[in-house]
């Protein structure tokens, strides 16, 4: 199957108390460019989260975010320092002891006294948290993945139209090709006849003139190595997987082709035709930007 290289994904998981919830996006790029973000109590699974999604993904500019929500009860519980609150109880009652003042402490106004009560986070439960995040992350990836598949769908059936244009094309300089011949030896005929009048002609003369004419623009090598270039084409896109720079190669190659026929041309018809050839090839090529 062909993927595009832009896609976006969306995972989330957890329970009453705490939810993650993990976000895929991409971008074109020549090769994977992995960017996550995550908070700091997930920290200890990014190596792991990396990983799994290069498992997934071959290229492209991918940025992952990852955030963790709490309610207040799950992320803060109120803690009772015993160790400061004896030392208080011991120190207050030597006090009232070496002053003779009533030991009058309550339960109330110890509770006010400083880090004798305070809140803390609660103790993450990593298990949990890892059970939520690769829920999260392999919703957040088989969506992503999927909407990659659709694009690269799309993708395909257009550069397939497009490969059909292009074989119409070659079909048509290779129709033309021969005329230009024939015409070059009309005209050439014609001049020299118009030139020696009643003189006898050197047909032998002619036809060497117009073999090294022939010779000059004949670009049946181009249309045939461009012909072959859209075959493969067609034959990579139907078998799928990771083809974006075997396409890229080729598209090269196939607007050097199209450089040549160009610059051997002297018909304004096969000049026409490699120009429209040329825009094609673009236009295949900004698509190629966009495969795995």
């Amino acid at each position: 199957m062909i993927k595009s290289m832009t896609g976006f994904g969306r995972g989330e998981a957890g329970d009453e108390t705490r939810k993650i919830v993990v976000e895929i996006k991409s971008v074109n790029h020549r090769y994977l460019d992995l960017n996550v973000k995550l908070p700091r109590k997930l920290n200890a699974f990014e190596v792991e989260i990396r990983n799994f999604i290069k498992s997934r993904i071959v290229r492209g500019k991918v940025d992952v975010y990852i955030t963790l929500e709490e309610t207040k009860e799950a992320s803060d519980i109120l803690h009772y320092n015993t160790h400061i609150a004896d030392m208080y109880m011991e120190n207050i009652r030597k006090m009232s002891q070496d002053y003779g003042i009533p030991f009058d402490v309550t339960a109330t106004s110890l509770a006010r006294f400083p880090d004798v009560l305070e809140m803390t986070d609660a103790e993450d439960d990593d298990e949990m948290l890892h059970l939520f995040l690769m829920d999260a992350l392999t919703a957040a990836t088989d969506q992503f993945v999927e909407n990659r598949s659709q694009e690269g769908m799309r993708l395909r059936q257009d550069m397939l139209a497009k490969m059909d244009e292009m074989s119409s094309y070659v079909t048509t300089l290779e129709e033309r090709s021969p005329q230009i011949i024939e015409e070059y030896r009309e005209r050439l005929q014609t001049k020299i006849t118009d030139l020696l009048g009643d003189h006898a002609i050197d047909e032998t003369r002619i036809a060497s003139e117009v073999v090294l004419y022939a010779d000059k623009v004949c670009i049946d090598e181009e249309m045939v190595r461009l012909r072959s270039h859209v075959e493969e084409t067609k034959h990579m896109l139907a078998d799928g997987g990771e083809v974006g720079r075997k396409l890229d190669f080729i598209a090269q190659e196939m607007n050097r082709e199209a450089n040549t026929i160009l610059s051997k041309s002297t018909d304004v018809e096969i000049a026409g035709i490699g120009i429209s050839l040329k825009t094609l090839i673009e236009k295949v090529r900004e698509q190629i930007q966009n495969l795995e």
